[in-house]
């Protein structure tokens, strides 16, 4: 029962966070399943945690999709060659050791708070559509950036958003609303075929998915609630979030160090 319970407040939390600040908020996820939950494999940890990104990532995706803010030829082919490299990221992933995994994953959380601090870049011009006439020049970009965001992705079990944004931006020059709301197709993509991944070898409990996934759709509705409310300050919010972001990692390292 106990267990239960932190799984559905896990689940919230990382709802809530999605919900109040946009991306970011899955990060915390493999954490709280392996040191609050109680979760024993790192990579069960990881394998959960990359089916509750997937199923985020769609709820998200739609409501982009409906906005018109997703830029399909391009997002489908940056999100068809991340699938490649997702599928051997997660395959490296589980062969690595369960507590180096983690070490490395809180070196990620570091650099991903980092990047968070710095705030988004302003709008780039000159958004370049994927069309048979440019197809051998903007394709390839798309693929070696959508690549190495997979390998990424798959390899930590996470969404990688933070790294398929800019990866749209340079390779298409996409503007940044465009790139968020196409970079949820890659999103749900790396998470579904990392999940795929980790399920074929038994890395899945299916019943804390349930659990955490309830949980994060209900502090999503909550967190997008507050949002509305903190709309003027959701800079302030992402600053605060990237601080615990990075106190989560440097916790995360230490405890591989000591451990």
């Amino acid at each position: 029962m106990v267990h239960d319970a932190l799984a559905v407040g896990s689940g919230t939390l990382v709802g809530f966070v999605l919900g109040l600040i946009g991306g970011g908020g899955s990060i915390l996820a493999v954490p709280l399943l392996v040191y609050v939950v109680g979760v024993q494999s790192t990579h069960v940890a990881i394998g959960t945690s990359a089916v509750a990104v997937a199923l985020s990532a769609l709820s998200s995706l739609v409501a982009h999709a409906r906005a018109g803010n997703v830029r399909w030829p391009c997002a489908l082919v940056f999100a068809a060659c991340g699938i490649v490299g997702a599928g051997l990221g997660s395959t490296i992933g589980k062969s690595f050791d369960g507590q180096q995994l983690l070490f490395l994953f809180g070196l990620l959380m570091i650099v991903i708070a980092l990047s968070m601090l710095r705030g988004p870049r302003g709008e780039i011009k000159g958004f370049v559509p994927l069309t048979r006439e440019n197809a051998a020049a903007v394709a390839p970009r798309l693929a070696v950036f959508g690549g190495g965001a997979g390998l990424l992705a798959g390899f930590f079990g996470i969404g990688g958003g933070f790294l398929v944004v800019p990866g749209l931006v340079a390779g298409a020059r996409m503007p940044l609303l465009g790139a968020i709301g196409s970079s949820l197709v890659s999103v749900f993509a790396f998470g579904l075929t990392t999940a795929a991944n980790y399920a074929l070898s038994g890395l899945i409990d299916w019943q804390l998915v349930v659990l955490f996934v309830l949980g994060g759709i209900a502090g999503s509705l909550f967190g997008g609630r507050i949002a509305a409310r903190l709309a003027s300050q959701k800079r302030t919010l992402s600053i605060v979030f990237a601080v615990i972001v990075a106190s989560v990692g440097v916790y995360v390292v230490v405890r591989g160090l000591v451990g």
